[in-house]
């Protein structure tokens, strides 16, 4: 495999690119000096072979509807067995239209309107907008930020909740705060998951994004008693840099479970994606591995840079990652307010972020940086974040 290619910036612009085309209008950064930082999706072509099965379609000139699933679902189980060491069946994995998608459908499969939906906050904002557009409540469960590291607060969940709750969705590697749960702290959220007859949705799109020395568990392996009442999403995403593609797995062993969400797929009438079918199929293959190592190397070389120069600066803290490239900055060392901090960052050094309070309780203080880009615009963000906060060093 040739080497891949992270440093060479690619414009996105007038692409469609939700990223950086929405940029202005959002945020009021103006283009030609802006840096997109909020979205996560990266800057990185993915492998040459996603680029070459879309290349074959367009060659092949005809889109039709996708048939044979048997290709895309055996290299799906390759992955997860060669990368995760775990090998799910075929018959227990729906194709959804990305993981969004997947929890809007998980609500209206295993939940009524009016039921409470449990986070472990602060945590991907899309959840609760999507629990929320459902009907349901959201019930914010704070996860402890001890030393900068977030922790379980099992104890205070469990007199924290009322019995009106009838959902928990995990996110497994944690977005925004960058955690691999440990098999211990897995068994816990599943144990509490029991105890209070909770669903659990596990939401594992960061699972092939962890650092060296970080071992990501999937949760069907750290828990395996539960399967009655978990549901596993999976996507390949985040890993190869295939947003576009909107597709994800829903997997659910239990054939209960399975056949309520098989009737509200049936019902929506959701197909797959043949573009993003045949993009999943060419990614999870040894090529496909190999760039993800790699592009894990360039990644922790981002992290490092980041880090290093944020923590430098007085008032500011970067949550230590171990896995995404979205790092979880805390500004409260700062003494400013969320609108001096913002006003700073983004009027003034002109980087668009995602705001910490999005992500709920806990998060208020904080702002997330995307560091999935070429490592000299990861250099000119630190340059614009040294100057703006200079007056505090």
């Amino acid at each position: 495999m040739t080497r891949p290619d992270f440093d060479t910036p690619i414009n996105r612009f007038g692409s469609h690119c939700v990223k950086w085309d929405m940029m202005e209008t959002l945020y009021g950064i103006p283009h030609d000096r802006g840096l997109a930082m909020w979205v996560a999706d990266m800057e990185f072509p993915p492998p040459a072979a996603v680029q070459a099965a879309l290349q074959k379609m367009l060659d092949h000139g005809v889109y039709g509807y996708f048939g044979d699933e048997r290709p895309y679902l055996e290299a799906l189980v390759w992955w997860m067995k060669t990368r995760h060491g775990w090998k799910p069946d075929p018959s227990h994995i729906f194709t959804t239209h990305g993981l969004v998608n997947a929890v809007g459908l998980c609500l209206q499969a295993f939940t009524q309107p009016g039921d409470g939906v449990v986070l472990m906050t602060p945590v991907y904002h899309a959840f609760a907008r999507t629990i929320r557009a459902s009907g349901r409540e959201v019930v914010e469960c704070a996860l402890k930020n001890t030393s900068g590291r977030y922790e379980l607060d099992i104890a205070a969940w469990d007199a924290q909740l009322t019995g009106r709750e009838t959902m928990l969705i995990l996110c497994s590697p944690h977005n925004p705060g960058g955690r691999v749960w440990t098999g211990p702290e897995l068994r816990e959220i599943a144990d509490f998951a029991k105890r209070h007859d909770l669903i659990l949705v596990s939401d594992e799109i960061h699972f092939d994004l962890t650092y060296p020395g970080q071992r990501h568990i999937v949760m069907p392996k750290a828990a395996p008693e539960i399967a009655d009442r978990l549901v596993m999403l999976t996507a390949t995403t985040k890993t190869f840099n295939i947003a576009g593609a909107h597709i994800g797995n829903v997997i659910i062993a239990d054939e209960g479970l399975r056949q309520k969400f098989a009737a509200v797929m049936s019902a929506i009438g959701i197909s797959p994606n043949s573009f993003g079918m045949h993009m999943v199929t060419a990614a999870c293959s040894p090529e496909g591995a190999a760039w993800v190592d790699a592009l894990m190397t360039y990644l922790d070389g981002n992290r490092q840079l980041f880090d290093a120069a944020v923590n430098a600066i007085p008032g500011l803290k970067s949550m230590a990652l171990e896995a995404t490239y979205l790092s979880w900055v805390d500004f409260s060392g700062t003494g400013l307010s969320k609108a001096e901090m913002l006003a700073r960052v983004e009027t003034q050094a002109a980087i668009a972020t995602n705001h910490g309070d999005s992500f709920g309780k806990g998060g208020e203080s904080f702002i997330r940086f995307n560091i999935a880009a070429p490592r000299a615009q990861i250099e000119e963000a630190i340059t614009r974040l040294q100057s703006v906060f200079a007056d505090l060093q």
